[in-house]
């Protein structure tokens, strides 16, 4: 997604209790991981927003929009449940698709293949 679209689309929804967030961009989804703070500032939660974009017939841009709100008292269950769920599909059903490379492993995976082209 390029910059003007992540301003365009993700700038609008955006409010002053926002603390951190972080923006993770995924083929054709980007997703908003965004720590906010409840209006009177003395509690903290979580929104993951899918956002997606997609052209109408005319040739405008529009995204297409899910959240999901985190409390704190769910994050623990919620990771839980989120591993168990990404170690049964890497375990279970995606055995014959190698691994991508980490991102903080991308620029040494990189000079590898860089080498091996030669």
């Amino acid at each position: 997604m390029y910059r003007n679209d992540y301003e365009d689309s993700y700038g609008q929804e955006r409010t002053g209790d926002e603390v951190y967030s972080v923006p993770v961009r995924a083929g054709k989804r980007t997703y908003f991981f965004d720590v906010k703070a409840t209006k009177g500032n003395s509690d903290y939660y979580l929104t993951i927003t899918e956002s997606k974009r997609r052209q109408e017939r005319d040739g405008r841009f529009t995204y297409d929009k899910h959240k999901i709100f985190l409390y704190k008292e769910d994050f623990d269950k919620f990771a839980e449940g989120l591993q168990q769920a990404i170690a049964y599909m890497k375990e279970n059903l995606l055995q014959d698709i190698p691994e991508r490379p980490r991102r903080d492993d991308q620029d040494s995976y990189k000079a590898e293949k860089d080498e091996e082209s030669f």
